[in-house]
């Protein structure tokens, strides 16, 4: 890339600034900047909202946030509809997450209660202990304008302290500090910590943990080069040993952009070095477990080229899941005392229909769920010393299943499973008397208003015939015709599928006003194996927001609906998706609703959380990943003149996977191109991230604007703005 030059279109920059809040805000002036790729040059008139350092960016994000929440705050069942939410959600006395459960059977969870805004870290010593409170973000730190939450938990082997990772204001990347299940706190606090993966050693006193470079969701060195750390309880931070890195071990060839992480498994007595990026192949090491920690001598175990994406162990065997000549995945095993790849066999052959999904270890065997589809579940048992797996009959019919197991020396497992229109239910399973018994975290809850809503799926044809997996969720009674609105959701990257789930918050309560909720199960997930997720990768890529166009078509062909009745909606990467689905097909579609979309992907790695996501999309530093980049760069495919549908474009200002600039582009571009008298709304929460760790209250306030946006243009009266 070379060549740049900048022409001014407007005078002014300062013009950005709007007018007063209850009036439109004037749209952002173009400053053309251009960048030649390989020959082809390529102009970029809103270069500069990528600075979000300038006051009048942040004025005008401001300016436009002020307007959006104004028209969203107009539509008139909004109001009604967000009771409701809070009827639905004050119904479940407390919601549990994020559960723990030690070799002593003492047990560590999130749990938020029907009036807390956020998880809080509670402790019990066994499925009927008495439950303690240890750690409440609200006392945390407390600042103005600042909300902490917590990101992370990780207990020790002996169950007698926990790793806590908090956040702020959505920013995910926060502080690591430790409490005992007495509740003190140890004085250390270590910062620059985002999905840090803290392992603790034997000794229960000391971990290894993984650490950025910077906590600025901003700063585009952040996640290059980052290390391990080992640390021992009572040390400072700069006692702090640097335990794996590519300047530690060069020899490991560990890219800037590849993250490390330890990981010491008590049944094998072993550490390991595992390496990845948003690739799904990984790479591992190992080396014997001592109390020597300084840097290690590593034996490779996988590379990339082995096709890879975990690994369990117990006390004889590594155990991993691999799509090496397997779409739909296999599980192979190779012993300890001989760990090269070369001696793996397999245990569960790839399965002809569906994708393994997941899989556990316990004293007794294997567990593994296979989804067909990506949305119907079936959970397997392989006892050991067994060449055959018997299928587990479920207590209902499941669209994922999840397993939780305390050890692999111990039987005990949990098998969690739900659908779209079934609650997560959380079962113990027994393998002698082959029986689940009932074991719920928190006191069932019924949903009577949903009784009539059923899920149907469906294959239909994509553009070049390949039949896609389609969900459907609707109220039984409604009739299925032309007038029906709909609302479909999308992702398709990385191999992500988008197994069926319960929603009481957005998906369901959607369908009580008659809508139909459609799941696209699009190329670029993980749905129909590793075939499915290249199918959507790259230069494939186009496949991706095509087959939610085909579904669109194909609903509309069946009339089920009409294009004036069409909401599409995605979030993060499922930006590209719903993004340039309305560039390509802007008169398919009433309207799109974007969170936190990648929409600029010429520019996105040059984010923070850029060069990481550079197997999954390109760079544009070569020159054939630069075209599958161009190509699905909605914010390059917009055209000036041209009728867009009625758009919702959200960001948060502390966001670190997305940066809210290349949302801002989007919406500036598109408010200034459009030519219909559709809304171009743009929404920037400045106490948010990318959503992970928002409060109670704003998922209800973000469920109720995406609810009643997609109602408001897609003709529901009870949503329509009265034009008197």
């Amino acid at each position: 890339m070379n060549n740049r030059f900048i022409l001014l279109t407007t005078s002014f920059l300062g013009s950005i600034i709007s007018l007063s809040a209850q009036n439109k805000p004037q749209p952002a002036p173009e400053i053309i900047v251009t960048d030649n790729y390989f020959g082809k040059t390529i102009s970029d008139p809103y270069r500069y909202l990528e600075n979000l350092n300038d006051p009048k960016v942040i004025d005008w994000m401001k300016s436009n946030a002020a307007y959006a929440r104004e028209k969203l705050n107009e539509i008139p069942e909004r109001e009604n509809l967000i009771k409701k939410l809070k009827e639905l959600s004050s119904r479940k006395g407390s919601t549990i997450s994020e559960l723990e459960i030690t070799e002593n059977n003492n047990y560590f969870y999130l749990k938020r209660n029907v009036n807390d805004e956020n998880p809080k870290l509670y402790y019990k010593q066994g499925f009927d202990g008495t439950e303690i409170l240890l750690f409440d973000p609200v006392s945390y730190k407390k600042t103005n304008g600042t909300t902490y939450n917590i990101t992370a938990i990780t207990p020790n082997i002996e169950g007698d302290k926990v790793a806590i990772e908090v956040s702020q204001n959505g920013s995910e990347i926060g502080e690591l500090f430790i409490m005992d299940i007495t509740g003190k706190t140890y004085p250390e606090t270590l910062d620059k910590c985002w999905d840090s993966y803290v392992s603790w050693m034997p000794d229960g006193n000391s971990f290894t943990f993984t650490r950025l470079n910077s906590s600025d969701v901003k700063d585009e060195n952040r996640s290059l080069n980052t290390k391990v750390y080992y640390h021992k309880l009572g040390q400072t931070e700069k006692e702090d040993v640097e335990f794996l890195s590519n300047v530690t071990n060069p020899e490991l060839n560990i890219l800037p952009e590849e993250y490390p992480y330890n990981i010491y498994r008590k049944s094998s007595n072993k550490n390991y070095a595992l390496i990845r990026t948003v690739d799904n192949r990984i790479k591992l090491y190992t080396c014997d477990f001592n109390n020597n920690f300084s840097p290690k001598t590593w034996k490779s175990l996988v590379s990339q080229k082995d096709e890879i994406v975990n690994f369990l162990t117990d006390n004889e065997f590594i155990y991993y899941s691999t799509f090496k000549n397997a779409s739909n995945f296999k599980i192979i095993k190779v012993p300890l005392s001989h760990p090269e790849i070369e001696n793996a066999i397999t245990v569960v052959e790839e399965p002809k229909n569906g994708k393994i999904t997941t899989y556990n270890i316990t004293k007794d065997g294997l567990y593994y769920s296979i989804v067909e589809n990506g949305v119907e579940a079936k959970v397997y048992f392989l006892a050991k010393n067994k060449t055959k797996a018997i299928e587990l009959k479920l207590p209902f019919q499941a669209g994922s299943a999840s397993f939780s197991t305390i050890s692999t020396d111990k039987s005990d497992i949990w098998i969690t499973i739900e659908g779209w229109i079934s609650e997560p239910k959380r079962y113990f399973y027994n393998p002698k008397t082959n029986t689940f018994t009932f074991q719920p975290l928190t006191k069932p809850v019924e949903y009577p208003e949903f009784k009539d809503i059923i899920s149907k799926e469906i294959m239909i044809p994509s553009h070049d015939g390949v039949m896609v997996p389609v969900s459907l969720i609707y109220n039984k009674n409604i009739k299925l015709n032309s007038d029906n609105p709909v609302l479909i959701g999308g992702y398709g990257s990385y191999g992500t599928s988008m197994q069926p789930y319960f929603s009481p918050s957005r998906l369901l309560p959607y369908c009580l006003y008659g809508g139909v909720y459609v799941v696209a199960h699009v190329r670029g997930g993980g749905e129909l194996g590793d075939k499915w997720h290249k199918g959507g990768f790259k230069e494939t890529k186009p496949n991706t927001w095509k087959d939610l166009i085909s579904t669109a078509e194909y609903l509309i062909s069946k009339k089920y609906t009409t294009s004036k009745k069409i909401a599409i909606r995605g979030d993060s990467a499922g930006g590209i998706l719903i993004g340039r689905a309305i560039t390509e097909r802007p008169d398919l579609f009433a309207a799109s609703i974007i969170q936190a979309g990648s929409l600029n992907t010429i520019r996105a790695e040059i984010q923070a959380n850029g060069p990481v996501n550079i197997p999954e999309f390109g760079t544009v530093k070569d020159p054939n990943d630069f075209k599958a980049l161009l190509e699905m760069d909605a914010f390059h495919h917009i055209v000036k003149g041209t009728a867009y549908p009625a758009t919702l474009i959200n960001a948060g200002i502390n966001d670190p996977r997305v940066t809210a600039w290349e949302p801002a582009k989007f919406a500036a571009l598109l408010q200034n191109a459009n030519s219909s008298d559709k809304q171009i709304l743009f929404f920037t929460d400045f106490e948010a991230g990318h959503g992970i760790g928002n409060s109670k209250s704003k998922n209800m306030e973000i469920s109720g604007d995406i609810i009643s946006f997609a109602y408001a243009n897609t003709g529901h009266p009870k949503f329509q703005i009265s034009k008197k």
